[in-house]
């Protein structure tokens, strides 16, 4: 809410001094054309205008303008004598509210009133610092006044910061949706997934919304050690929420009960309390469970749709689904590794098993860059360079049968990055089903560079993930 007060507004005089002012910018960026060169020299004075706006902020010279910010709910007023012209060149809103008045009382929530001041050092340097903490409120102002240009920084600075694991992605997710910002909200929603088991163990969890927590159930890249501890954080959740019965079931029943081997439903059904209180909302799910891994995959698939969601492996990080892959200097030459995953996720494939062939290169070069020495009429051609190639991933089935038959594998890799001591998803790529490699793997990483964002300690980390997808073969007759 705004107040306005009135008062005398200020004098021509400080009109000019700011004018005179910004016209030193224009006067300091000529190009001078010297001794007949042919392109002109340039001087440069900015830094010496910021200076001088920094000076005219902090000791109000020939200010007209005199804003008074109240924390909302509390008699703290701040007062910053500013200059009309700066403020409106950056903000259509304060050019209205300052058109006529001099002075103007501005009420803003704690946060925002709390960093204000940074605001303000924005709108005449243009630069500020920023800690977690300020994202939100800085960015609330941004968007009150109408400052484009700081919106998009902060929004930046807030999906880097959530790329590196410091940023509190549930907080920031739900000031996106507030604010309708989409491309922070995705950002957000992307490392949640990405990271699920790190954020489901944290303070953060218990502030997830029943709408997130239903955008991260339907997703089939989350990254957890199975589909059981989603369903440990999901009765967490519960636990904590208490949400209506509606929502806990609609919840319970995203889970793919299919993905969690017999036993531990055995398990389940006996000691959750989720389940015992909402049990019948689910039992179809179970039982279906139950048939899935008592049966073999080609009799089930006669009968059930197993192209459903809850027949699709997320990305799960236990043994039988793939296998972590640290490669030290991996600028250094290529490497190669083996693991074995199972077969499929029903009971009846639980012992047999796939060994998969793993090749990386660093700076593999496609056919069209590969050195050529000479055309056909003999005349040299200058070879390609080896920073010329990328890094490539190769993952190939050691041998090939009819144990794979109605089974197709997906391979996901998973690239860490380290931040506060834990090990975080920092990028993922996704092989289609027909390939044995990711055509964009690592495409813009530089594993030269000791900190790359791509490495940590020097090494790469990685995460080999391989889900088995069935294929409804026969279907039963309507």
């Amino acid at each position: 809410m705004l107040r306005l007060g009135y008062a005398k507004p200020g004098s021509w005089a400080s009109f000019w001094a700011i004018l005179t002012l910004v016209g030193l910018a224009t006067r300091a960026a000529q190009r001078a054309d010297v001794g007949g060169e042919s392109t002109g020299t340039s001087i440069n004075h900015s830094q010496l205008l910021l200076q001088r706006l920094q000076e005219l902020l902090r000791q109000g010279n020939a200010s007209d303008v005199v804003l008074r910010v109240q924390a909302a709910g509390t008699d703290e007023v701040r007062v910053f004598h500013a200059h009309r012209l700066l403020l409106g060149l950056h903000s259509e809103l304060f050019r209205e509210l300052l058109s006529n008045q001099s002075e103007a009382v501005l009420q803003e929530p704690r946060d925002c009133a709390a960093v204000f001041d940074k605001f303000i050092r924005y709108l005449y340097c243009g630069e500020l610092t920023v800690l977690l903490a300020q994202a939100i409120p800085l960015h609330r102002l941004a968007t009150k006044y109408g400052v484009a240009s700081l919106q998009r920084g902060v929004a930046d600075y807030m999906r880097a910061h959530l790329a590196g694991g410091a940023g509190p992605a549930v907080g920031w997710y739900h000031y996106a949706v507030s604010t309708g910002d989409e491309a922070l909200r995705q950002s957000c929603l992307q490392f949640l997934a990405w990271n699920l088991s790190a954020v489901a163990g944290s303070a953060e969890w218990g502030a997830v919304s029943p709408e997130l927590l239903g955008q991260l159930l339907l997703r089939s890249d989350l990254v957890l050690q199975d589909e059981l501890e989603l369903f440990h954080a999901l009765e967490t959740w519960l636990g904590r929420a208490r949400p209506p019965p509606a929502v806990a079931e609609r919840a319970l029943r995203a889970i793919r009960y299919p993905m969690i081997p017999p036993a531990q439903l055995f398990q389940l059904q006996a000691r959750s309390a989720a389940l015992a209180r909402h049990g019948d909302a689910v039992a179809d799910l179970l039982l279906q469970a139950y048939q899935f891994h008592a049966a073999s995959p080609l009799h089930f698939a006669k009968f059930f749709d197993v192209n459903g969601s809850a027949f699709l492996p997320r990305n799960y990080l236990a043994p039988a689904w793939g296998a972590p892959w640290v490669i030290n200097n991996p600028a250094r030459d290529d490497r190669s590794t083996s693991f074995q995953t199972q077969l499929g996720p029903s009971g009846h494939d639980a012992g047999r098993r796939v060994t998969w062939n793993v090749l990386f290169s660093p700076r593999w070069l496609p056919v069209s860059l590969r050195p050529v020495y000479a055309d056909a009429a003999g005349t040299a051609l200058p070879a390609a360079r080896p920073e010329d190639g990328r890094p490539r991933l190769v993952v190939t089935p050691a041998s090939s049968g009819g144990d794979a038959a109605g089974v197709s594998f997906q391979k996901t890799v998973l690239v860490g990055a380290r931040q506060h001591g834990r090990l975080l998803v920092r990028h993922a790529y996704s092989f289609h089903q027909s390939s044995e490699e990711a055509g964009d793997f690592l495409a813009h990483a530089d594993l030269q560079r000791r900190n790359s964002e791509y490495l940590v300690e020097n090494a790469l980390h990685l995460h080999l993930i391989v889900k088995p997808v069935y294929h409804t073969l026969i279907r039963t007759p309507k």
